[in-house]
């Protein structure tokens, strides 16, 4: 029989990363699971300046995105009235999601799927097509409608 009881769902906040939220934290209600909500900062590798730039550009505070990524969890759960754990982690975002369902124990992640068009998603691909290669369990991908 499966089993789900712990609910991973990242978000960057967006609106298109909102029907993923919800849709998780239905699945969560309705199946007596834990609900973990998920942002991650992308870390200071992500924000280097190009290589033809003659200055450095500044960096935000990562501490700062830190901080704001957890009262940005702690207003959508009030908003949602959600009963749901909070996590901030920084690094690449597909990367920490796959650890982060890996390390919390996650019985399935909800995420958000939103087109990336041309040359990037060539190069990177999505974040939601990676976590589904990689995660440790089964992945439920919700469209948008953004």
């Amino acid at each position: 029989m499966i089993s789900i009881t712990r609910i991973l769902v990242p978000t960057d906040f967006s609106a298109c990363a909102l029907p993923a939220v919800r849709y998780g934290a239905e699945l969560a209600d309705k199946l007596s699971a834990e609900l973990i909500l998920l942002h991650v900062v992308p870390d200071s590798v992500l924000a280097l300046p190009d290589a033809v730039m003659p200055n450095p550009a500044p960096t935000a505070d990562l501490t700062a995105l830190i901080d704001a990524g957890k009262q940005a969890l702690a207003n959508l759960i009030a908003a949602e009235k959600l009963t749901a754990r909070a996590e901030v982690r920084i690094g690449s975002p597909a990367g920490e999601i796959v650890a982060a369902a890996g390390d919390l124990q996650a019985d399935l992640v909800c995420i958000a799927t939103h087109g990336r068009d041309g040359l990037a998603r060539v190069i990177l691909g999505s974040v939601a097509e990676q976590v589904v290669r990689h995660a440790p369990c089964p992945v439920l991908t919700v469209r948008p409608k953004c």
